[in-house]
Formats: structure tokens, sequence, C-alpha cells
């Protein structure tokens, strides 16, 4: 693995994001994390997998400086593949924590919103969903899975808007379960997967796909037509040029 570590402890396992500064999510990330929960997922000495990221940065999001050099081809590999690791993640049936290590925007967030649990670390860190201002499409795969957490009317608003919330406001609507100090968030979120593990293994999986399987659904739907529409949506000159902007920026 080239963007991914992992750590097994007794019983679960560490993922951690290790892909430059801010662990940019690109197509050779989205497949190796697909790979690895799968293993984790058949692998039955793994009780269930806490995802976390670096000092300062759980995940910037898709890494659009690349993805924006990609062509057709790999755009339709890239969207293909990122839609099939959000229902992956959703689906994994095992206990699956977030250890938010810091800023998590857009893509970081949708790996977040796909646990059971997210604990994030105090300070000066945004979390949320901003394609929309940029261009880029949220589909119900997201969309669903925001709202699981934030309420419908709520995810509504702020998908339409973009917001980033502070690490208190996603702490008061609900976004984060908890919230604690910079070198204690892992340990936070390794004492949520003990308690879960205390459970037992069958009752808690089968209650935890059973309890999602609404949002399942809306998740698994109409991968072709979301397909289709990011792709189209990608090649939008207006798209282009915002994108053409935030790249510019990144830059500096």
């Amino acid at each position: 693995m080239q963007t991914l570590k992992q750590t097994v402890k007794d019983g679960y396992a560490i993922v951690t994001l290790d892909r430059g500064k801010a662990n940019p999510i690109n197509n050779q990330m989205v497949t190796e994390l697909r790979q690895l929960m799968k293993e984790n997922l058949e692998n039955e000495a793994i009780g269930g997998v806490i995802l976390t990221g670096k000092e300062n940065f759980f995940s910037a999001g898709l890494d659009v400086i690349e993805l924006f050099g990609y062509d057709e081809a790999q755009m339709r590999s890239f969207w293909q593949n990122f839609f099939d690791m959000i229902y992956e993640l959703a689906s994994f049936r095992k206990p699956l924590i977030a250890s938010i290590t810091g800023h998590s925007p857009a893509g970081g967030c949708v790996l977040a919103v796909c646990c059971d649990y997210r604990v994030m670390a105090e300070g000066k860190y945004t979390i949320g969903l901003n394609e929309i201002p940029v261009g880029i499409l949220v589909h119900e795969s997201i969309s669903a899975l925001y709202a699981l957490w934030l309420g419908n009317r709520r995810a509504y608003q702020f998908l339409m808007e973009g917001k980033l919330m502070n690490v208190q406001e996603a702490h008061e609507y609900g976004l984060l379960d908890e919230v604690t100090a910079p070198d204690q968030v892992l340990a936070q979120a390794e004492a949520k997967m003990k308690h879960y593990l205390q459970f037992g293994r069958d009752v808690w999986q089968n209650s935890k796909l059973m309890l999602r399987k609404a949002v399942l659904e809306q998740v698994a739907r109409d991968p072709e037509a979301k397909l289709e529409a990011s792709l189209k949506q990608w090649k939008n000159p207006v798209t282009r040029k915002t994108l053409e902007t935030m790249i510019a920026r990144l830059k500096k």
C-alpha cells in the first residue's frame, strides 16, 4: 500500500490515510482503501476498523489537481471506483469509526459519514460537503449518508450552501459524536471500538445493516445515471473554470 498504512491491534485494525501532507484522494487511494477494507471484512480476526489521518488533516478531499488532468476514460474509472467505495464503506458490517485528526472537507467528510461514529480533534478545523459551489454534483449516495447524521432539513440547507462547519458546529448539529484534544482523538476512537466489540458480533452487525437498509438502498440506486451525470458535470466549461481557479489557489 502506497497511500495507506495499517496497524492491527487486539481485535481491530487502524487504517491511516497516508498520502502527502493533506491526504488528497485520488484513484490509487480509493483502490487501495477498497482492497484493504475487503481484506478486513473477510478476516475473522479483525472485529472492526478505525480510519484516521495525519496531524491537521484527516483528508482534504478529492485531489482536484490530479483529477483535473484525467482523460475521460480515467475520469470514468475514478467516479465508478469512488461510488463503489462509498457503498462498500457504508455497508461495511463491522464497526467502522472515524478518528478525524484535522480538516475534513468534501471527500474527507464523505469517508467520515460512512462510519458509525466520528471523533474529531479540537482546533480551527472544518468539516462538511462544499462540492456544489465548486461545481461537483452531490448525488444521493452522499446526501443520504449526510442526512443520516444531520437530518434531512439541515443536510439540504448545508449542501445547497456548500457549508463547511467548524468543529463546534459539527458537534452541535450531530455530524460529530465526540470532540477531544488532538492527542486523544485516536485513543477515544479506540475506546469506542472496544465498547462496540463487547457486544455479540452477529447481533451488532445484523442490526447495523437493518438500521441502514433504507440508506443503503439510496446509496446503491441508479449507479449508471450517477456516473454519467458526474462525467457530464466534470466536463462542463463552468465547472472546469471553477476548478482551474481553485487549483491555481492551491498551488500558491
